[in-house]
């Protein structure tokens, strides 16, 4: 299949898979060893060569932080490549002092930060969750001064939407009435990075207003594909997306054949299994059963 199931954010036509990006920058939620490998393997052409393969599914949305020039780069090529564009969700840092609480962002950061998304092509921009999470009162139950980041958003011809690790931030933006049209929170089955319990977020996700973007549904490497996979897409709403990180084509491949499998569009058995000398005799039942199956239908 390569036409991923698809959603409409804002009026825009996007994958409900989304590539992630901190397996290709680095950023493993493991250890600084981790990370450190990363980046010792990832180049342009590498990273390249996994969103190529996304976009082979018609996986086309891309998220993250697209001014880190390899990254950029990265999607450059893979557009190159393919003749094919992605939609770019971008999700910016916009600096914090002790004043931002009562004055806000500065406006001239901001429009500079904002511009130059503007330039890179980014449809959605969410300002990343080191900024909406600094800028959530929960007296007020607001997200203070964020209107007015929305509001130049929607002035460069770009999307607004809120990138948060707080639950809050979907309840008081639909509560507010703020002007986003999606929001990002993680979501996985084993509550990793979690503020609440996992029926609790699921509970809030079904009830946005907005479609919601989810993100680390394999628990940044800490659950296998097949387990986190089945559960994000069959707990889901149908206009909800998940964000998907890989450093090689092949684990792409994978989790876009396990996750059309959760969907309904394909077979489970087309991903195959990795092997140890502990499973020699269940390989071996396997295949008397394929083999099996296969003479039945002769017959």
């Amino acid at each position: 299949m390569n036409n991923f199931p698809r959603t409409i954010v804002g009026g825009v036509s996007v994958s409900r898979m989304i590539i992630g990006t901190n397996w290709f920058l680095g950023f493993s939620h493991c250890t600084m060893s981790k990370d450190k490998l990363i980046m010792q393997y990832m180049d342009r052409s590498k990273i390249a060569d996994v969103i190529v393969e996304f976009m082979k599914a018609g996986v086309d949305t891309i998220m993250g932080l697209m001014q880190r020039p390899l990254l950029y780069q990265a999607v450059q090529e893979a557009q190159d490549r393919t003749g094919k564009k992605l939609i770019l969700i971008s999700t910016p840092t916009f600096p914090i002092t002790p004043q931002t609480a009562e004055k806000g962002v500065d406006p001239d950061e901001a429009a500079r930060i904002l511009d130059a998304e503007a330039k890179l092509g980014t449809t959605f921009c969410l300002p990343h969750e080191s900024t909406t999470d600094c800028l959530l009162d929960k007296c007020t139950r607001q997200i203070r001064h964020m209107d007015k980041l929305c509001k130049m958003i929607r002035e460069r011809g770009m999307i607004p939407g809120l990138s948060s690790h707080s639950p809050e931030s979907i309840v008081f933006a639909d509560s507010t009435g703020l002007d986003v049209e999606t929001y990002i929170t993680i979501y996985n089955s084993m509550g990793f990075l979690m503020h609440l319990e996992v029926d609790w977020i699921h509970r809030i996700i079904h009830k946005a207003r907005k479609p919601v973007i989810t993100i680390k549904p394999m628990a940044s490497g800490q659950l296998r594909p097949f387990q986190a996979l089945t559960f994000v897409w069959s707990t889901l709403r149908e206009q909800d997306m998940v964000t998907v990180g890989c450093m090689t084509p092949e684990e792409a491949k994978e989790c876009i054949d396990l996750s059309l499998a959760a969907l309904g569009y394909g077979e489970r058995d087309k991903v195959e299994l990795q092997e140890t000398r502990s499973k020699a005799i269940f390989k071996e039942h396997m295949k008397k059963v394929a083999h099996s199956s296969q003479e039945d239908t002769k017959t």
